[in-house]
């Protein structure tokens, strides 16, 4: 049996909370000072926009399930925490600004029950599957292909090989993106050039732990999971779909030198070499955090 998590005093946990905030304003400044002024950024805007997590949500740390914290009875007021039980785990006087509180998980698990299990599911399966360095980032250009014919995605930016050279790099090259979140943006006519048929039905079967989209998608499930989980690994998993973001963008059709991103030309032999080392040491860095997101769910499960 695993044995309680010591309850942390103010002084520890403010601090903690005060070393996340630093830690995420460092990403979240930066981009709320754009949005104020109207401005756009292809790379470091994303995990703002795509993902659903606001910076404000961000910024709130949590500590993980089962840890009590002393004198935070402010937190009486947030969603899922409630005071904590009386051995030993009480500051005297609590309810009140002394209290110790805790995560409500049996109250999460209940209203979560669905996310919880296909998070459970998604990172399992994913984990268990050989992973796949193949796909060279060409999903990216498919979202792109024919586009004389289609809408451009990011209508400010230039295509580094024109729209002609970009064709011709979809059309001769293997297309076989897993991740269904990357194949739903295909234009039309290079849904058909994908070797798969990815749905969100089969997003269960599909994601393997070499796609770049799906090693992002940890932070998805990271703030899914909040405020459940430790928001030292919330931010881990961020970190990581921030460089990934990076290399998927360096790696696509786009011209980002003047934005400091160089490319990775995948259309080269030394660019696709380049591609699958990058693409193989974040697997290895996904691994890690995927298993430590599986065992923040068992605790989950665990805790009162």
């Amino acid at each position: 049996m695993t044995p309680p998590t010591p309850p942390l005093d103010r002084d520890t946990w403010r601090a903690r909370e005060a070393a996340h905030q630093e830690r995420v304003d460092r990403y979240a400044a930066p981009y709320l000072a754009r949005r104020s002024a109207g401005r756009l950024h292809p790379v470091e805007d994303f995990l703002f926009t795509y993902y659903t997590q606001k910076p404000g949500q961000l910024r709130r740390w949590h500590p993980g399930a089962g840890v009590v914290l002393q004198g935070a009875g402010e937190r009486l007021g947030w969603k899922f925490y409630r005071p904590a039980d009386d051995a030993g785990t009480r500051v005297p006087g609590a309810p009140g600004p002394g209290a110790g509180v805790v995560l409500d998980a049996k109250a999460l698990r209940e209203q979560r029950r669905d996310a919880l299990e296909f998070a459970r599911i998604i990172l399992g399966r994913t984990a268990a599957r050989p992973a796949q360095f193949g796909c060279f980032g060409l999903h990216e250009w498919a979202m792109v292909y024919k586009q004389e014919a289609n809408a451009v995605r990011h209508e400010y930016l230039e295509l580094r090989l024109g729209a002609g050279g970009t064709d011709a790099v979809v059309e001769e090259n293997r297309i076989r993106c897993t991740h269904f979140d990357a194949y739903r943006f295909y234009t039309p006519q290079a849904s058909g050039l994908n070797e798969l048929r990815p749905t969100r039905a089969t997003q269960r079967e599909l994601e393997q732990p070499g796609c770049l989209h799906a090693n992002m998608d940890l932070y998805k499930w990271a703030y899914k999971l909040s405020p459940a989980l430790p928001s030292e690994l919330v931010m881990d998993c961020f970190e990581l779909s921030w460089r990934i973001r990076a290399m998927d963008m360096r790696a696509s059709p786009y011209d980002l030198a003047a934005w400091g991103y160089p490319p990775i030309p995948i259309e080269t032999a030394a660019g696709k070499a380049d591609y699958v080392a990058r693409q193989r040491a974040f697997s290895a860095e996904a691994a890690v955090l995927r298993g430590r997101l599986s065992a923040a769910l068992d605790v989950l499960g665990a805790a009162p």
